[in-house]
C-alpha cells in the first residue's frame, strides 16, 4: 500500500538502514518474514519500519483493554426536594443520598421552588445546609447551593475520594 518510490527504513531493532528503494524494503521484510508499516508517510522520503503488524496491533489492543479497566466512571446520582418537605420524607432521601455516597457516587441535591416559594429561598438554603450537616462525615460539599433559576442546586462528594487525594498529595510532596 505505500506508494512512494523510495522510503528510509528502520530495522526491528530500530536501526537506520538508510533510504532504499520500495522493492528493496519489501525483499529485506519477506527476508525477516515481518511487514513494511509506513510510520511517518508526511516526510520525505516516508519512513517505513519493518516489524510483526500483527503482533504490534495485537499488543495495542491489550494496552486499550487495561487501560479501560484502571478507567473509573464517576456517577452522579439526583436527588429532588422541595421546601416544605416533611421529616419523614427528608429522612427517608437523606438515607437514600447516605446510600448514595457509600456507594462511591456523587449526589446532586436539588431544592425545586413553585410560585411564591421563589420568595423564601432561604428555606431551601437552610434545608440544604442542614442535609450537609447530617451526612458530613460521609461527603464534602463539592459545590456550594447556588440558585439556577427555580432550583437550588448542591453536589456532595465522598469522602472518602477527598482522602485518597490528600494522601497522594502528601506523598508527593
Amino acid at each position: 500500500m505505500i506508494r512512494a518510490p523510495q522510503v528510509r527504513l528502520i530495522s526491528v531493532d530500530g536501526k537506520q538502514l538508510g533510504i532504499k528503494s520500495i522493492e528493496e524494503a519489501q525483499r529485506i521484510a519477506l527476508e525477516e518474514d515481518l511487514d513494511i508499516v509506513e510510520v511517518s508517510p508526511q516526510s520525505n522520503p516516508p519512513v517505513c519500519r519493518i516489524m510483526d503488524y500483527g503482533k504490534f496491533l495485537f499488543e495495542r489492543e491489550q494496552k486499550e483493554k487495561a487501560a479501560r479497566k484502571k478507567q473509573s466512571f464517576v456517577v452522579v446520582k439526583e436527588m429532588k426536594m422541595r421546601p416544605k418537605i416533611d421529616l419523614h420524607d427528608y429522612e427517608t432521601k437523606k438515607s437514600h443520598i447516605v446510600r448514595f455516597l457509600s456507594q462511591g457516587n456523587k449526589v446532586k441535591v436539588t431544592i425545586m421552588f413553585r410560585g411564591r416559594e421563589m420568595s423564601h429561598t432561604e428555606l431551601g438554603l437552610k434545608l440544604l445546609n442542614h442535609l450537609a450537616n447530617d451526612v458530613g462525615e460521609l461527603a464534602v460539599v463539592e459545590s456550594k447551593p447556588n440558585l439556577d433559576g427555580r432550583n437550588m442546586v448542591m453536589v456532595l462528594a465522598p469522602v472518602h475520594h477527598d482522602k485518597t487525594v490528600k494522601n497522594k498529595e502528601k506523598e508527593e510532596s
